[in-house]
């Protein structure tokens, strides 16, 4: 059974009633951040019970020792960890000399939690009755700043219920944190510095190993009835690490006592270290001057700005509508595109599982909701980030072994370096280095612009396609070149020889990159002569290139008519998922790695991720024949699963299939379908949900330079709606079963194609196919 506890709202995520149980689930779920710090939504006040604290900021990681049972030559000397950053948000509060904490409280009612997506805010309200009897209610709104990202602001707001209360706000920062996924339990930050004045502290740490240095602030100010108390805090406890204040306010039966807190980080990646301390001396003055109803309203204005672009409406089905904008929602308060050091870690600032580095999600699914939803610049810094990590990507593959500037992206990376420790993964799922050349290609295709190619993209380019001609070998039995010991996108089979879209990805890039060179040659002379000089590339070896890529063998099934997902893979009992029972999934927590390895059973797309990307090389009939053949096979206990899935039913027209996968993908974390979203939320995999929509019921494709259309709508929805930025200007598209209604912003008219038949989109006026 999926959970099913999130109040269904077009805008909002809702949770009414207290359950511990559901604590750790509701802290991922109602989730915050603004691209440059987040926070699980961790409870202000303590509490006893099962909770997972975690407060972590963009960029800041920590080299985690590898730690394995058997060390292999080659094995990455750490796993880069997210950091679980100072905690900035907790307040301890007593009233009437009881301690509050929800696990202990004598009852808890009317309590509320509400995440909106629409103004950027999260707000908890509750009655308790303490332990010692006395009643109140609580209301807490939290949100961080999109206008300052180094800014956090807090409200918590306290009414006695019976009788008046002495209420005490206990707020506090707190450097001594430690990561709930460590290797060998290290602590990962130093004390460097604590310091307070008036209303105001400052807690300065530093990173073991990385040498980050990070300030973490907070200034309160306390209200009676909404009227400002001039106080100083009564008692101040100072340690190595925290600060702690204490101020102590009388307040009548129905009177509200209300403490207003600042918070959040300067860090030595965007300012001076020495100077930590002052740069957040101003964010608290600038805020403070502007005062907390302004802040609030300076957050909504700047997400209405995105929702302007990002929002796909959704009308007649609210749960469908509620997860879109859950996951539109999400990914924009991870990344935003303002800092290209930067990138999208998986679980985002929602847990630390994964590390919270990069992967080959970035860009298999998250450039494309980037390049479409915001300018073109956003992109393209997401395709500089691998640029800047070139050498490293070098390095990484001397490490194994490959010579002459053959370049392996890591499979997880924080700076470049390959972190990521586990053997079947690190040495052998290779496929992504695919997707890094895939993304520049799908950056040209989408926004028309090539100059990234001869400036950067190019270099990349030949050090993956080095790679390829490298790892391929010539079979003297078949005499064509295969792939061995890999393992592809379907982690549930290791080491295994051939795999389908390994190959197949493997003899796209050399091929890519080789009509680049071409083109860059006569078209851009003065960036080919410079990339030349500094590759050393020669006609030899694009002719030994140009062997490998033409003479790639891929298995194939003459029985079945489709090709293999690897070699052997018919030698598999070949027993559907409708015939395994309930109670064996998901299979990852029931059965041992050696049954799944020995099964049929396939984790996320793997041969039709390669029907997924190179759509246009096949039928829609060879298409039809391998979804049939492998998704009968597919368990789908991969994020990355279903979105394409939902994309290649749609295509097929199989509309209840892909609305199936739709739900499953939007409503992924709200539903918990993998019984794990209390280590965070699947971030990466939510910008699939926007292209199971714009791609898969939008049918949106690009080609030859032209947006062609073909619109389907399931059946329970009234209509849909979403926005393209392309080639900078916007236009806005709006489904409905009888009709396709086009509108353009801006002063040029488009021509898109719908259903193969071209369709004139003049600006400011609404066009209906």
């Amino acid at each position: 059974m999926n959970q099913d506890y999130i109040v269904p709202d077009n805008w909002s995520i809702i949770e009414e009633g207290f359950d511990v149980e559901r604590v750790k689930s509701s802290e991922s779920l109602f989730s915050i951040g603004n691209g440059a710090m987040g926070q699980r939504a961790n409870f202000e006040e303590d509490y006893s019970a099962d909770t997972f604290q975690g407060s972590y900021i963009a960029g800041i990681y920590y080299p985690d020792k590898t730690k394995v049972g058997w060390w292999k030559n080659g094995y990455p000397e750490y796993f880069a960890k997210v950091l679980n950053a100072p905690n900035w948000i907790g307040i301890g509060i007593t009233v009437n000399g009881e301690n509050l904490d929800l696990n202990r409280c004598k009852e808890v009612n009317h309590f509320r939690r509400e995440l909106n997506m629409k103004e950027g805010w999260y707000n908890r309200s509750f009655e308790a009755v303490l332990q010692n009897g006395t009643a109140i209610a609580v209301n807490v709104t939290r949100f961080l700043s999109l206008v300052d990202d180094e800014l956090g602001t807090i409200k918590y707001e306290i009414t006695p219920l019976k009788g008046a209360a002495q209420i005490t706000f206990n707020p506090y920062i707190d450097a001594g944190v430690t990561n709930e996924d460590t290797n060998w339990e290290e602590k990962f930050w130093q004390p460097v510095n604590v310091q307070h004045s008036g209303n105001a502290a400052y807690v300065t740490a530093r990173t073991h190993k990385t040498h980050f240095d990070v300030a973490t602030y907070m200034h309160n100010s306390i209200q009676l009835s909404g009227n400002t108390l001039h106080i100083s805090p009564t008692t101040v406890n100072a340690g190595t690490d925290k600060v702690q204040f204490m101020y102590d306010v009388e307040a009548a039966q129905g009177q509200t006592a209300t403490i207003i807190k600042l918070g959040g980080y300067t860090v030595s990646l965007n300012h001076d270290a020495n100077n930590l301390v002052d740069a957040a001396k101003e964010v608290i003055n600038t805020a403070h001057a502007k005062g907390y109803a302004a802040l609030l309203n300076e957050q909504r204005e700047a997400w209405a700005k995105i929702w302007e672009m990002a929002d796909i409406t959704i009308d007649g089905d609210v749960k469908a509508q509620q997860g879109i904008r859950f996951n539109i929602f999400q990914l924009n308060q991870t990344y935003l595109g303002k800092d290209p050091r930067l990138n999208i870690g998986p679980k985002g600032f929602t847990g630390e599982k994964y590390g919270g580095s990069t992967y080959w999600d970035t860009e298999a699914y998250c450039i494309p909701f980037y390049m479409a939803t915001k300018d073109q610049q956003v992109a393209r810094n997401l395709l500089t980030y691998r640029y800047e990590h070139l050498e490293k990507a070098i390095e990484n593959a001397q490490k194994l072994g490959f010579t002459n500037g053959a370049a392996l992206y890591p499979m997880v990376t924080m700076n470049g370096e390959e972190c990521h420790n586990e053997w079947e993964i690190t040495f052998e799922e290779i496929h992504r280095n695919g997707a890094i050349a895939f993304a520049i290609y799908n950056y040209h295709r989408f926004t028309g612009n090539y100059s990234y190619i001869p400036e950067k993209g190019l270099e990349v380019l030949i050090g993956i396609a080095r790679f390829w001609q490298q790892r391929a070998n010539l079979s003297s039995d078949k005499n064509q070149y295969m792939i061995l010991g890999v393992t592809g996108p379907n982690e549930y089979e290791n080491n295994i020889n051939n795999n389908f879209y390994t190959n197949y990805i493997a003899k796209w890039c050399i091929e890519y990159t080789i009509a680049q060179i071409a083109k860059v040659k006569t078209d851009y002379t003065a960036d080919y002569n410079r990339i030349m000089a500094k590759v050393n590339l020669n006609d030899a070896e694009l002719q030994q290139w140009e062997k490998v890529a033409s003479n790639m063998y891929f298995p194939y099934s003459e029985k079945h008519g489709v090709y293999l997902q690897q070699d052997g893979f018919l030698d598999k009992e070949l027993i559907p998922v409708s015939e395994l029972d309930r109670s064996q999934r998901p299979i990852n927590q029931k059965w041992s790695w050696d049954k799944i390895l020995r099964s049929p059973y396939i984790k996320q797309a793997d041969v039709l991720q390669g029907f997924y990307f190179f759509e246009d090389h096949f039928t829609k009939e060879q298409l039809e024949k391998h979804f049939d053949f492998y998704e009968p096979l597919t368990v789908h206990e991969s994020s990355l699963s279903p979105c394409v899935h939902s994309i290649q039913a749609a295509v097929l027209g199989r509309m209840e299939q892909a609305y199936t996968f739709y739900l499953r993908t939007s409503r992924l974390d709200l539903d918990d379908y993998n019984k794990e979203v209390e280590e965070g939320l699947h971030i990466t995999s939510m910008a699939g949900t926007w292209m199971s929509i714009v791609e898969g019921f939008g049918g949106m494709r690009v080609k030859d330079d032209t947006l062609h259309f073909e619109p389907k709508i399931p059946k329970q929805w009234e209509g849909y709606s979403f926005k393209i930025n392309f080639r900078n200007q916007i236009l806005k598209v709006a489904v409905h079963a009888a009709a396709t209604k086009f509108t353009l912003e801006g002063d040029k008219e488009l021509t898109v194609f719908v259903n193969g038949k071209p369709v004139r989109v003049e600006p400011n006026a609404l066009v209906t196919v």
